[in-house]
């Protein structure tokens, strides 16, 4: 695996991080500042700033027609993290959601 999928790996990972740390966040606090201010809110804003740059540097040898729908990975990730953290069901909807996700981005890995 060479280094700019792997930055796409890791753009993935640490933008459902940020996620991950702004749902947390704002469940902490009574007002935006508040939630602004909390430092799961803070640290989530610097994770996508840093998702920013892994994918920035992903795209240096990996085409945006490809990159771009493997992002979608984190779309499967913050379901089940949002399920086991935050107690939010996975519907039969969101199942069928998330399959047509993975075979949108299926296809167009073969286009």
């Amino acid at each position: 695996m060479s280094l700019y999928w792997l930055a796409l790996a890791a753009a993935i990972l640490t933008s459902v991080g940020g996620q991950t740390l702004l749902k947390l966040g704002a469940d902490g606090g009574a007002n935006f500042v508040a939630q602004f201010l909390d430092p799961r809110s803070l640290i989530g804003l610097v994770l996508y700033g840093g998702a920013a740059l892994f994918y920035m540097l992903a795209l240096r040898r990996i085409p945006v027609s490809v990159a771009l729908p493997c992002t979608a990975a984190g779309y499967i990730a913050v379901v089940v993290l949002g399920h086991f953290l935050f107690a939010e069901p996975i519907t039969a909807q969101k199942l069928a959601a998330l399959g047509l996700i993975c075979a949108g981005v299926a296809l167009l890995a073969t286009a």
